[in-house]
């Protein structure tokens, strides 16, 4: 246990002693979310909407108005039950909700008007109401107009569903912790590992009594020590600046950093122990977690990833790592909601663990 803690010391003042991973670390990440929260932080590029339809008349005059709803350009088709919409509604998920009600058709049919197409949506945010409402204004007058010349037969009606006014810097900032934990842990440890291997410190360590398995725990303590300073500084300067909250729990915050850490700094263990030396180890390492940049929901929603790429990442940790962030942060939900995400999380540490310890050299061979 003395050993445990000797090295979870050693690699704390290594740490910061080293001015470029001083910077790289808690710096750059500081930057980002500056940049990207001062040019993007409110949103206002957004020129669509996305949109679920309930249809509860069944009807094939309800089924023509999807349709031509849809056809609309400016609206993106979001699927599910009612429940399931509502619940993206309110999550921010999707911009709003339509509900064909029954008895549209006959409605329609019979020339007796009558409220049959309700639009639920938040109406805090002035700009997605209007253009909301205006969306399914059309397509309703226009099937008024054909059929009863410019007499309204069918109704709209606004049913407002408080929920949450996030910008595009709430959507960041998980993003951006998730981005620090796979770079400082998968990247920083590939490379630290294979210089101590090539530098021969790995080997003086060998002579001693120390377990490979007390060496591996040792630097992921340490390593989680320090992403709690680095997601503490994040939150902080996101909260002053951005007035960023941490909706959730923040027990449950911690321990998804922890699975982040544990899965992200395994596999670290395992590209140092399969690579010869650094000038390997970083190579690979990028060619695991350059993709998951782009792929992994840090910068904009898996959603608008082309359909069958969405299917492909939820294989990767990095996306279910964003999503349960997300989730605790921006829509406060607890931990039995994120069961999902952290049950793929602990797959993926405790793979990833055990592949390393297995793999782990203290020498080159």
């Amino acid at each position: 246990m003395k050993a445990y803690w000797q090295l979870v010391r050693a690699q704390l003042l290594l740490f910061f002693r080293n001015k470029n991973t001083l910077i790289w670390s808690f710096f750059l990440p500081v930057l980002m979310m500056l940049g990207l929260g001062l040019f993007l932080g409110d949103g206002s590029s957004q020129i669509s909407l996305k949109a679920g339809v309930v249809d509860l008349d069944q009807s094939a005059l309800s089924e023509e108005w999807k349709q031509n709803f849809f056809r609309q350009e400016t609206v993106k088709p979001a699927s599910g039950s009612e429940a399931e919409l509502m619940k993206k509604l309110k999550s921010g998920d999707v911009d709003f909700v339509v509900k064909i009600e029954k008895g549209f058709e006959k409605a329609y049919q019979t020339n007796q008007s009558a409220k049959k197409v309700l639009i639920y949506m938040d109406p805090v945010n002035k700009t997605k109401a209007g253009m909301a409402r205006m969306l399914v204004d059309q397509t309703v007058d226009a099937m008024n107009k054909e059929k009863t010349r410019f007499q309204p037969v069918i109704l709209t009606e606004v049913v407002s569903i408080q929920s949450r006014t996030l910008s595009y810097i709430d959507f960041l900032v998980p993003g951006i912790l998730s981005l620090m934990l796979m770079s400082n842990n998968l990247n920083g440890v590939a490379a630290t590992i294979a210089s101590w291997r090539e530098r021969g410190i790995l080997r003086r360590m060998q002579e001693t009594p120390l377990k490979s398995s007390t060496f591996i725990a040792g630097q992921m303590t340490a390593r989680i020590l320090l992403n709690a300073i680095q997601v503490i500084v994040v939150l902080l300067v996101a909260y002053f600046l951005f007035d960023v909250h941490v909706y959730g729990s923040w027990g449950t915050l911690v321990l998804l950093i922890f699975l982040g850490t544990l899965t992200f700094m395994s596999m670290g263990f395992i590209v140092a122990s399969l690579s010869k030396t650094p000038e390997s180890a970083s190579p690979i390492a990028g060619l695991i977690s350059f993709p998951m940049i782009f792929v992994g929901g840090i910068f904009f929603p898996v959603r608008d990833l082309p359909g069958i790429l969405q299917s492909v990442v939820q294989v990767i940790p990095i996306v279910h790592l964003t999503d349960a962030l997300r989730g605790v942060m921006n829509d406060g939900l607890a931990l039995g909601q994120l069961m999902v995400p952290v049950s793929i999380l602990l797959a993926w540490a405790a793979g990833s663990f055990a592949i390393a310890a297995w793999t782990f050299q203290w020498d080159v061979k």
